[in-house]
């Protein structure tokens, strides 16, 4: 595990057993996922410190998506105990003040529409039922994308979301899920992203979000030291122990 601070290793005999307090957001203590047809992922020990972005290092698919989704409170643990905001294993309460972006299993984005109507719809979710709620215009949709993005330009509103580049699409993705910025953000592998280049300006971008939220995301091979990330932490049992020794022979050769 690498880290920027001293703080940060879940490994140490006081971290994992520690509930959340003195700058400690989230405890996992050997949670584990399990469905119906088999293991998924676990049992899994970490730390994540209040505020910046924490940086979960480890191999894509199920496993990894299974961990983000219930350290946002969208899975709840099989097994061990998951203490959040003050409460353990409550995934209502942990819902309640986590938002979770770029992940398609949870905010998919039908392709086969405009970037306006994805605005106006997010607009009406937030609307009381009665008012009637116009069609959204450029203001809105720098409301909503201008925090996420930054100096970076904002896609065009008559833009189909499938046409978007893989970079905006995704920062789109994060704002559309990030409206009400609750206390923590979990955000699917920026190890998503094709070019390395995106996959910088990504985090960049995640870390300009840290200054004001808790940031969870991915990276099957970590990130960059400069990258501004305040821990970055190796995550094991993510995948079949099959996996996991082929995954080890392909970074040995």
């Amino acid at each position: 595990m690498t880290t920027t601070d001293d703080r940060s290793d879940p490994n140490s005999g006081d971290g994992v057993h520690d509930a959340p307090g003195d700058g400690v957001l989230l405890v996992a203590e050997d949670i584990e996922v399990r469905a119906s047809w088999g293991h998924i992922f676990g049992p899994t020990s970490l730390r994540v410190a209040e505020g910046g972005v924490t940086v979960l290092v480890g191999s894509g698919g199920r496993g990894r998506t299974a961990l983000l989704l219930t350290l946002a409170g969208r899975m709840k643990p099989s097994s061990g105990d998951l203490t959040a905001f003050g409460r353990t294993n409550d995934a209502h309460h942990l819902f309640a003040r986590a938002a979770i972006a770029d992940i398609d299993e949870v905010d998919g984005i039908e392709q086969a529409i405009r970037v306006h109507d994805v605005v106006t719809e997010q607009i009406r979710w937030r609307a009381p039922w009665y008012k009637w709620v116009r069609q959204s215009r450029q203001e809105d949709l720098e409301r909503i994308c201008r925090p996420v993005f930054g100096d970076l330009a904002l896609p065009s509103m008559d833009a189909f979301v499938e046409e978007l580049p893989e970079l905006t699409a995704s920062l789109f993705r994060i704002a559309v899920a990030n409206v009400h910025r609750p206390p923590l953000l979990v955000v699917g592998g920026v190890d998503r992203l094709s070019r390395i280049d995106s996959t910088r300006i990504l985090t960049e971008r995640l870390v300009a979000l840290g200054a004001e939220q808790t940031v969870i995301t991915a990276d099957v091979n970590g990130v960059h030291p400069g990258a501004g990330v305040r821990e970055v932490i190796r995550v094991e049992n993510l995948t079949d122990n099959e996996f996991a020794m082929l995954e080890q022979q392909e970074r040995i050769l």
